[in-house]
């Protein structure tokens, strides 16, 4: 309970405050003072946010490509969010699984066929979620009404229905990395009851990616649990592709102009132009002449890519018609004559 100050007492602060004794500056400071979130040293965080900003981009064109994938196989519309993009430790997201709950493991691959490591990526889509989409593939409406109880269990059927849906959209997240780097996301099993499983340190940093999907009677979330050390190879490995991109124009110039000297080029000389009617040439027989209104003694053009590069003089070499090269045209202004 608040402590009620006398009259007495009332009336001293008045007087403190007129006569200047009391210090009000302090306390406006107190007020205004700023409050900063404390650091946990026992567990630093090991990205930074342009990495975790970096991830949420990836899995936005991610929900782009799904939301499509969904909506093709399951014959209807929905809406996929990205709802958050978090560091934690495994026990954080561990903590949150029931005993009924199922988890898809995917492995990841890089462009040399290596994989990254052992730790598998985790996929978690909510029960009432993914019996909407199951009842949906089988000719349903995924009809929302209908509560789940608590630890359901799926069955034999519901398990094969459950990995031929999340197979396909594991297999597609690779797409959503091509701008970065060509990763191969496949799917090694499913696991009915993970929390008799240790798949991943406790203590292990993890990122947690939230995704919302939404149906029109019916949603349920999507969350993706990427293993620390497996996204530190990975962004090792983006960091060395970007510096060998960088540095590698320059050193590759002469390979670039030799494959460029070896190419296939369509060279055409051009004797004259004239116009015919087709009448004419129907009537045209062996021993015709036609005038290309181009005297002999005036150059022709050699065109490449139907731009005139050279002209020159139509002769013979060997028996053979021939053209020497008289003026080359440098620039593409006169090639445009």
């Amino acid at each position: 309970m608040a402590e009620v100050l006398s009259q007495s007492q009332i009336d001293a602060l008045l007087n403190a405050a007129r006569n200047g004794e009391m210090d009000l500056s302090a306390s406006a400071e107190k007020k205004s003072e700023k409050k900063y979130r404390k650091y946990d040293f026992n567990s630093p965080r090991k990205f930074t946010k342009d990495r975790l900003k970096m991830i949420s981009g990836i899995f936005e064109n991610y929900t782009r490509v799904i939301n499509s994938r969904i909506n093709g196989l399951l014959h209807t519309t929905c809406e996929i969010e990205v709802e958050s993009v978090e560091e934690q430790r495994y026990y954080e997201f561990s903590n949150a699984l029931s005993e009924g709950d199922v988890l898809a493991l995917a492995d990841i691959e890089l462009p040399d066929g290596e994989p990254t490591d052992d730790t598998p990526v985790l996929f978690h889509y909510s029960t009432a979620l993914m019996l909407n989409m199951m009842d949906r593939l089988m000719g349903g409406e995924g009809d929302g009404t209908v509560h789940t109880p608590d630890g359901y269990n799926f069955t034999d059927l519901e398990l094969r229905l459950y990995e031929s849906i999340v197979r396909d959209m594991i297999h597609i997240l690779g797409g959503s990395w091509e701008n970065y780097i060509d990763l191969d996301f496949t799917l090694r099993r499913v696991e009915t009851n993970p929390t008799l499983v240790q798949l991943i340190g406790l203590d292990e940093t993890v990122v947690i990616v939230g995704i919302s999907i939404r149906f029109a009677n019916g949603s349920g979330r999507m969350s993706i649990c990427l293993p620390g050390m497996k996204l530190t190879n990975i962004f090792a490995r983006i960091n060395a592709l970007n510096q060998a991109g960088r540095g590698s124009g320059e050193d590759n110039s002469g390979e670039i102009m030799d494959i460029l000297r070896d190419s296939s080029l369509e060279l055409t000389a051009e004797l004259g132009r004239t116009t015919v009617k087709l009448q004419d040439i129907y009537f045209l027989n062996v021993g015709d002449v036609l005038d290309l209104g181009h005297p002999a003694s005036e150059p022709i053009y050699l065109y490449v890519g139907g731009k005139p590069w050279f002209d020159g003089k139509l002769g013979t070499q060997n028996n053979t018609m021939a053209v020497k090269i008289g003026e080359t045209y440098h620039n593409q202004g006169r090639r445009d004559k």
